[in-house]
């Protein structure tokens, strides 16, 4: 019996690392018999291919895997953040450019949340920067209805438990009151479903408008709503380790011009009484 390890990758990684679909979706396409490999459908995504196969989706040819891509986008209020929505409500993906490619969220935000959205073309990168053990922290531009002390903020900073849910601290910092609201800051480390609401409604508070502005190190600055904002690959690289692409030209540093000397800095001379002219 042969224990050689086969080549290429599953059919359903590879799916979601050309942008079809992620990898739950890919197994269910391929399940109702939407995907052919060689010129066969196949029913079972216990399948590795590899660059030299030939595999079709719907009848249509899927391309060889793009390099791992990320965009910033400004997701204003009322998008829901699903590719598909069931009671027909416009999502981000709806709103988005229309010569953008196929790409995932990174993370939520709700309908009534805006800011900062991670997008990519890439599966992988997408479960990667979602895991809690990625520990990077998300800030949050918060306003509550009230007049909030900063000892009202405690029990979030302890981390609490809401409907038998646990919450790990927050970072709360009371910013400014502006006539019957507050602002805060709050930054996370984990992204539960409407994880601030419900936790700010713990101690009492009622939140009226929430704007995601970081994501680890990726920030939303200036960005205007719906607008949208690829990062460039040499940033790709220093957060997060990945490739520049081929042909890139920070891929590989300036060789040195045949000859060239290189100049040294002349020491300093004395100056008088010992001191030394600049």
């Amino acid at each position: 019996m042969s224990t050689e390890t086969p080549k290429g990758e599953r059919i359903a990684k590879h799916l979601s690392r050309a942008g079809i679909a992620s990898r739950r979706e890919a197994e269910r396409m391929i399940e109702a018999g939407r995907v052919a490999v060689n010129g066969k459908r196949i029913a079972s995504p216990a399948l590795n291919v590899t660059g030299s196969d030939s595999i079709m989706v719907d009848g249509k040819e899927v391309a060889a895997p793009e390099r791992p891509r990320l965009w910033l986008y400004h997701k204003p209020l009322g998008l829901v953040t699903t590719a598909r929505d069931e009671k027909g409500r416009e999502t981000v993906f709806d709103a988005l450019p229309e010569d953008m490619p196929r790409v995932m969220s990174i993370g939520r935000l709700d309908l009534n949340s805006e800011g900062l959205l991670l997008l990519t073309n890439d599966g992988g990168l997408k479960r990667r920067l979602e895991l809690p053990a990625t520990g990077w922290l998300r800030k949050y531009r918060v306003r509550v209805k009230g007049t909030p002390k900063d000892e009202d903020f405690a029990p979030l900073r302890k981390g609490l438990t809401v409907d038998g849910e646990r919450f790990q601290p927050m970072d709360v910092t009371l910013d400014r009151q502006q006539g019957a609201n507050a602002w805060l800051t709050v930054g996370l480390r984990e992204g539960r479903n409407r994880e601030i609401r419900r936790a700010l409604g713990a101690v009492g508070l009622d939140v009226n408008r929430l704007i995601r502005v970081s994501y680890g190190p990726f920030r939303l600055n200036e960005l205007k709503p719906g607008a949208v904002e690829e990062i460039k690959p040499k940033v790709l690289r220093d957060q997060l380790g990945i490739a520049l692409p081929e042909g890139h030209a920070a891929a590989k540093p300036k060789p040195e011009r045949p000859g060239a000397r290189k100049v040294r800095k002349a020491p300093a001379r004395p100056g008088p009484k010992g001191k030394r002219s600049r």
